[in-house]
């Protein structure tokens, strides 16, 4: 999962860019870059590590310009590099830097393509410059640089590119290009603010990134659409790709985007308040006797979950774990024993909180499992009588192909296991998940019933479909054994 800004503007962008992209700093904590347009120069900064530690005051000075895309990254499969900080950038035609949130299921036979028939080389492991050249390509055989070509090269890009796929890209000579898959399986947003000068343009992979700017939200990017927002401030779009099955990925309110962010006119604070409700009626329906006698968020994703599940129950909500916010997510730290070592420096528990108590803790989701068996243990050794575990997502069982760093199936706590068996592994005395009807449908609410998204990981239906061999591929790229052997070389 990663950040991406694109901003057409009236004075230079550079500190705007640099705003968003620490609005969105959640989304990845691995490389972040930005890319400004300053005449006939592409000027480029980007490296390894957090927004504010790549930037100084030397390098912001040089990005002159009033169109700019940025980037923050966490690595997916295959692209763990120091050379895979985006925005990437190729010569040809015009001059493209684009940055990328997604990733493609077919970036091996693009690559072949690419090189064998586009006569194209690919210097990197990322499906992010595999798609850069997909595009290049297909605009080059536009032999021209306006809003149609831009949008006959998507249509082109489309057919050839699958997966989940949000990018921005600037091209030297007309502004700022935008699209989005044809499922919208990863977000985009487009915001818009006024000014003495002229109108401005931003687009952004959250619509958090838009507020703090002073950007007012648009639209949603729609699947399949392109825009080019041109130098002089003006707003071009078309529907790049035949109509095909909107769905959103819905780990996206689960755990990945900000709770102050709206993600297709949903807003994520309210979709975690109604995944609470949804699992604490489900716990009463299992359990109307309960013993609870506390109700224990695992910060900072699952609060909004917790306290409505503490009003559904009729319990007491209390903050029982302080946070190190200094520390970054876990879930997509870089290796599982970098994972590990990060828990008890992340979280320590406040022991007044749980002692003699039958504790309920709360999370988004449990993936590896690592985390949460460790977090069971800190609230024994606090002093809960009974530690309970309740997940505001249903069993992670199978991978995020599209853009989130989910490990192989054999690394997923409950692939291959019953609820009893992941509860007997985390070591808590009961283990509760959200039934994936009740998600989907708390997700939605009571604006868009029925709305469809992409539950692949808990349900395993790829709405991209998938090659027979991918999942094997997948394994020898995300495992962190995998992960592991790469680092040491």
């Amino acid at each position: 999962m990663c950040g991406i800004v694109g901003i057409v503007g009236q004075t230079d962008v550079a500190g705007l860019l640099y705003d968003g992209l620490t609005m969105l700093q959640h989304r990845g904590q691995d490389a972040a870059g930005i890319a400004t347009v300053h005449g006939s120069r592409l000027r480029v900064h980007k490296g390894n590590g957090l927004v504010r530690d790549v930037f100084d005051a030397k390098s912001m000075a040089l990005l002159e310009g009033r169109i700019g895309i940025a980037h923050c990254r966490y690595p997916t499969a295959g692209s763990e590099g120091s050379d895979e900080a985006q925005p990437f950038y190729v010569n040809s035609p015009y001059g493209i830097a684009l940055a990328h949130n997604g990733n493609l299921t077919n970036t091996e036979a693009l690559r072949r393509e690419v090189f064998e028939q586009d006569r194209r080389n690919i210097n990197t492991g990322s499906d992010s410059e595999v798609l850069l050249n997909v595009f290049a390509h297909e605009l080059d055989t536009q032999n021209a640089l306006t809003p149609e070509a831009v949008f006959g090269a998507l249509e082109g890009v489309n057919r050839r590119v699958k997966g989940g796929y949000a990018v921005v890209c600037a091209v030297l000579g007309l502004g700022i290009v935008a699209f989005r898959d044809p499922h919208g399986i990863r977000p985009l947003v487009l915001g818009k603010r006024s000014l003495a000068q002229g109108d401005e343009y931003m687009v952004a992979s959250e619509s958090v990134a838009l507020d703090v700017l002073g950007f007012e939200r648009v639209r949603d990017v729609e699947p399949g659409e392109g825009l080019v927002i041109t130098a002089d401030g003006q707003l071009h779009t078309r529907q790049c790709a035949p109509a095909s099955e909107h769905a959103t990925c819905i780990f996206e309110y689960v755990y990945f985007a900000r709770p102050d962010s709206m993600i297709e006119n949903i807003s994520v604070h309210k979709a975690r308040m109604r995944m609470g409700v949804t699992l604490g009626e489900k716990i009463l329906r299992l359990r109307p006797d309960h013993d609870i006698d506390t109700v224990i968020p695992i910060p900072d994703t699952s609060r909004d979950s917790a306290l409505e599940i503490a009003n559904v129950l009729g319990v007491k909500y209390r903050e029982g774990f302080i946070k190190n916010r200094y520390v970054g997510r876990t879930f997509i730290m870089p290796g599982q024993g970098e994972r590990a070592k990060s828990v008890k420096r992340k979280l320590n528990p406040i022991p007044l909180e749980f002692r003699n108590r039958v504790v309920l803790l709360v999370d988004d989701s449990i993936v590896r499992g690592t985390t949460s068996q460790q977090i069971v243990q800190m609230a024994r050794d606090a002093g809960a009588k009974k530690v309970y575990l309740a997940s505001a997502a249903p069993p992670v069982r199978h991978p995020n192909v599209y853009g989130i760093d989910m490990p192989s199936r054999e690394e997923l706590v409950a692939h291959g296991r019953t609820e009893k068996e992941v509860e007997a592994l985390l070591g808590c005395d009961w283990l509760i998940y959200q039934d994936l009807a009740d998600l989907e449908a708390a997700v939605a609410g009571p604006k868009f019933p029925g709305r469809k998204f992409d539950s692949s990981c808990f349900n395993g239906e790829y709405i991209t479909g998938i090659e027979a061999d991918y999942f094997e591929k997948l394994k020898q790229q995300r495992s962190d054994e995998a992960k592991n052997k790469r680092r040491t070389g």
